[in-house]
């Protein structure tokens, strides 16, 4: 379902295939695992079964001389300066944490923690040798919660690490690794003002990706001292670059393959194998190929942070917000870095505060270090602040929807971290959803109940490259430097086709390594549309006029004198002066040779997205069980240049954000051991627990990119758990502050157990 009268497009708003279905079909797309080199080892990691302790001793001597194995390194294989200073002989206290958490040194900081690894001839015989590395470990106090991280008598992780805020940097060490405030106007006048107050406090659980495809990688080094890595990453500069800060090699000797990813989600932003297996080629002599097992991926890889958040907003009695307040503490994991600056941007994003205060706390717990997941940081805050909104909507008197349109942010709404909101989108989302059959229609039973909430995210540009080749035969070929994780071959491709007025199957799309195209950021943050999309454009552009002034070359015309539409080069003054693009295409080896053209952006201005949706569920008063009884998700994304991928990212984001609200969550013993490290005892949802996902797709374009795109996958993960626990509410009469809401949080909510 679409909200505007599309404009006239020859391919944007189409849904062709995408380039990449017959291959992922068939099986024919490769995979980090798939990759198969000659002499090739098979690399394995020895991990802690620890949360926290200090190593005494390595003794990798019997696993070294096992039969078969070819290497095996620890910390000490890696570059003494990677791990000590920057190339300024300064202290790169961020460097160190990623070089510790590459392979533990002195301690180890959570369960799954690499200590060691092995390369073998076969994956068996590395899993043996992993088993014969002896480790001495001293057991030390493990703490897995944020709260007890952040008391003052807490367990320390790190005993140099110090708060940083405003006000300086603490003089005591501390797990709590910074201290950020927003603040806008005078909140105490705020509250004053307010006829009612609601504050609330929440917590949410440690969540993974669980993208089907394990993290995999392959490194090799050539005689020449080129290191080549096929890995499966969401970015390959991104993961270059990491490498060779890590092993500190130059850069220009690093060539990053990437291959297909199998799921991402922001969990394959992060580099955790491609050190280790360059390390071992190197002292092995020969390519090294890692695959995680689903067990190593929960515990090794990054999840998203635990966080435990306070929300307290006032309202007149006219329902207009005079207020707000949020504390968010957001865990870490075992280094510094949550994605707190996620949570912060968006926790009042959506709505016009006039006084308003945010608090956000970076804390270290002995678990393993988080990392960005679709809208990183987001979810947890949107979950606490639109229960807190419900329940101010309902003690005024107002509908949920008419509520929410009286506060919502507007075009040059300021909002609490400074920032100000343009190409807003706001009343064109809840429009849509409060005209919607599914807001009005009857609820149907006892123990039913509907909810909504709606949020904002502001989407990102960034770095993009790509290059544009025409072929003779009049294709043209696009190599990106965006690795595709959602599509993305065939939404840059159709944007290439529309600014060259050619069909689509005149497109040969690609992904290019780091030695082929311009250096690209990595393909998160919705970006890649957006912005490659933008790097295509201009290239399509610039091969345009290429060709033009080829065309005025032929005509001996000057090029403005040359007009081109829909495939055709024509002269302007003279109608009987016509080429097609491909018999033009046909003439570049005699009128100069080859056409390619490049595109280059920084882009700096995103259109941000905003969206609501709708749920009812109904709840089984005697187990607490919810069942998902209907869905509809609205949101603006600007321009649908494929509107079935637009559908994709939509619904696969409200079934994870399901899955954040009644299933998913980390569950460790008081040791901090992980308790549910497969997928046996890891509980997602199934095709069985989700129903039917509705999708509205407004389109409100965003002025300043050609065809009006704004990103799109971000958004629609983040109404979904609040938009439950209302609806929650609505069927049995009481609210539950924590996720996952499993039915005996919902059974104690209700006062049953």
């Amino acid at each position: 379902m679409k909200h505007e009268q599309r404009p006239n497009f020859a391919v944007i708003g189409t849904r062709p295939p995408r380039f990449d279905a017959a291959e992922k079909a068939t099986g024919q797309a490769r995979f980090g695992p798939d990759t198969d080199l000659p002499r090739l080892l098979h690399g394995k990691v020895l991990r802690s079964p620890h949360a926290h302790a200090r190593i005494l001793s390595i003794d990798t001597r019997r696993a070294a001389a096992y039969p078969g194995v070819y290497a095996v390194i620890t910390a000490a294989d890696l570059p003494a300066n990677a791990s000590l200073a920057s190339g300024e002989g300064e202290v790169d206290t961020g460097l160190k944490y990623r070089c510790d958490n590459t392979l533990a040194g002195d301690k180890v900081l959570y369960a799954g923690h690499p200590i060691a690894a092995v390369a073998a001839s076969d994956p068996h015989t590395a899993e043996q040798a992993v088993r014969l590395i002896e480790v001495e470990y001293e057991r030390l106090p493990a703490v897995m919660d944020v709260l007890d991280a952040m008391r003052e008598d807490a367990p320390l992780l790190h005993e140099n690490l110090r708060t940083r805020s405003l006000a300086g940097t603490s003089e005591t060490p501390s797990n709590v690794a910074s201290h950020s405030q927003f603040l806008k106007g005078d909140p105490e006048r705020g509250f004053a003002e307010a006829d009612v107050i609601v504050e609330r406090a929440f917590r949410t659980a440690t969540v993974h990706h669980n993208y089907l495809e394990p993290h995999a990688t392959t490194a090799t080094w050539g005689p020449d001292g080129v290191l080549t890595v096929y890995p499966t990453t969401q970015g390959a500069f991104g993961c270059r670059d990491q490498i060779a800060r890590l092993l500190c090699y130059p850069m220009s000797k690093i060539r990053v393959v990437p291959t297909e990813v199998g799921g991402a989600f922001g969990g394959k932003s992060t580099s955790y194998l491609d050190s280790l297996a360059a390390l071992l080629s190197r002292k092995a002599g020969r390519p090294v190929k890692m695959v995680m097992t689903r067990a190593e991926t929960l515990l090794g890889t990054g999840p998203t942070p635990g966080t435990a958040i306070r929300v307290k907003i006032g309202a007149r009695a006219d329902g207009r917000i005079t207020a707000a307040q949020a504390e968010l503490c957001y865990e870490a994991g075992a280094y510094p870095g949550a994605t707190l600056w996620g949570g912060m941007g968006v926790v009042l994003a959506a709505y016009d505060i006039p006084h308003g205060q945010i608090d956000g706390y970076d804390v270290v717990v002995n678990k393993p270090k988080t990392v960005t997941y679709r809208a990183p940081g987001a979810t947890p805050p949107v979950f606490a602040v639109e229960q807190v909104v419900d329940e101010l909507a309902e003690k005024v008197g107002m509908d949920p929807i008419a509520f929410r349109l009286l506060n919502r942010a507007r075009e040059g709404t300021r909002r609490v971290n400074g920032s100000t909101h343009s190409s807003v989108s706001s009343r064109e989302v809840l429009e849509a959803v409060q005209a919607h059959p599914h807001y009005s229609a009857a609820s149907g039973g006892p123990h039913r109940g509907r909810g909504v909430a709606y949020g904002h995210w502001g989407n990102h540009g960034g770095v993009s490259s790509c290059t544009l080749g025409i072929n003779p035969d009049g294709t043209v070929s696009l190599v990106t430097g965006s690795v595709d994780v959602s599509g993305t071959r065939t939404s840059l491709a159709m944007q290439a086709a529309e600014t060259l007025g050619l069909p689509l199957d005149r497109i040969r799309p690609s992904v290019g390594d780091t030695d082929s195209v311009g250096y690209t950021q990595a393909s998160v943050g919705s970006r890649t549309t957006v912005s490659t999309g933008m790097a295509v454009a201009t290239a399509a552009r610039e091969a345009i006029a290429q060709m033009r002034a080829r065309a005025a070359a032929l005509w001996d015309l000057p090029p403005e004198a040359v007009s081109y539409r829909m495939g055709t080069f024509a002269a302007k003054q003279d109608d009987s002066l016509q080429m097609t693009f491909a018999e033009l295409a046909a003439q570049l080896p005699r009128t100069g040779g080859a056409i390619t053209a490049v595109g280059n952006v920084n882009v700096r201005e995103v259109g941000g997205s905003f969206g609501a949706h709708i749920v009812d569920v109904e709840v089984d008063p005697e187990t607490g069980k919810v069942t998902i009884l209907r869905y509809t998700a609205v949101q603006d994304v600007g321009r649908a240049v494929h509107p079935g991928e637009v559908e994709g990212q939509m619904q696969g984001a409200v079934v994870q954000g399901i899955g954040w609200a009644l299933y998913e969550g980390y569950a460790y013993d008081e040791q901090g051991e992980l308790l549910n490290p497969t997928l046996l005892d890891y509980k997602l949802p199934t095709a069985l627990d989700v129903p039917s996902i509705e999708t509205v797709i407004v389109e409100v374009p965003y002025p300043k990119h050609l065809y009006g795109v704004r990103g799109v996958g971000e958004t629609p993960i983040m109404p979904p758990p609040a938009a439950i626990a209302n609806a929650i509410y609505r069927a049995v009469g009481v609210r539950v502050y924590e996720l996952p809401m499993t039915p005996g949080r919902i059974l104690q909510a209700m006062g049953v157990i």
